[in-house]
């Protein structure tokens, strides 16, 4: 009887939990860091840690306003898919601010006398800036073309795009997909 008893106990002991203290500088400059609010400012503080089970609601994304997940948020959908196919010319492919996913192919075609350079560039309408570039040298005995995938994000203020300049011999095809407005407000497909 006693023996039950001390079980019975021990186990409402466990269920309750324990809490002790923890003495780390390192922890304690890591929780300053990340929350300034909670002691970051000098005001000192103890780190503790328990025993007891206390589950998480990770409420984040509706904080943020999207109640999509991340990698559901940057799918391609009919609507918001904007498709471009460069040949032999310089296109804007984006004139409109906000982030952007662009992704695609570009190809160089063989055999071909003189090198060809793909280039993906941001401009303002004054200067540009080369950020990607696809480069082959002349090749007239290779019948089978060069290929370079490609998959990035872009930010564009007002008045900015992203060029694609491709050469004769050479084509870039791709879709572009706002991901966000200028804010940082998320665009669901």
């Amino acid at each position: 009887m006693i023996q039950q008893q001390q079980e019975q106990l021990d186990v409402a002991y466990l269920s309750v939990g324990s809490e002790y203290f923890i003495n780390s500088q390192e922890l304690e400059d890591k929780v300053r860091n990340l929350l300034p609010s909670q002691g970051g400012a000098g005001a000192g503080f103890d780190l503790s840690a328990s025993t007891q089970i206390i589950p998480i609601i990770d409420l984040t994304e509706s904080a943020e306003g999207s109640n999509v997940r991340a990698d559901l948020q940057t799918a391609i959908g009919f609507s918001s898919a904007n498709v471009f196919d460069v040949e032999n010319t310089t296109t804007s492919v984006i004139i409109n601010t906000g982030y952007w996913r662009v992704f695609g192919k570009s190809v160089i075609d063989y055999p071909r006398a003189a090198s060809a350079d793909i280039i993906h560039r941001l401009t303002d309408g004054f200067s540009a800036k080369t950020f990607r570039l696809f480069f082959d040298y002349a090749n007239t005995t290779n019948t089978v073309g060069s290929f370079d995938n490609f998959d990035y994000n872009i930010f564009l203020k007002a008045g900015e795009s992203l060029e694609i300049v491709v050469p004769s011999s050479a084509r870039c095809t791709g879709v572009v997909r706002q991901l966000a407005d200028i804010d940082g407000n998320l665009v669901n497909p």
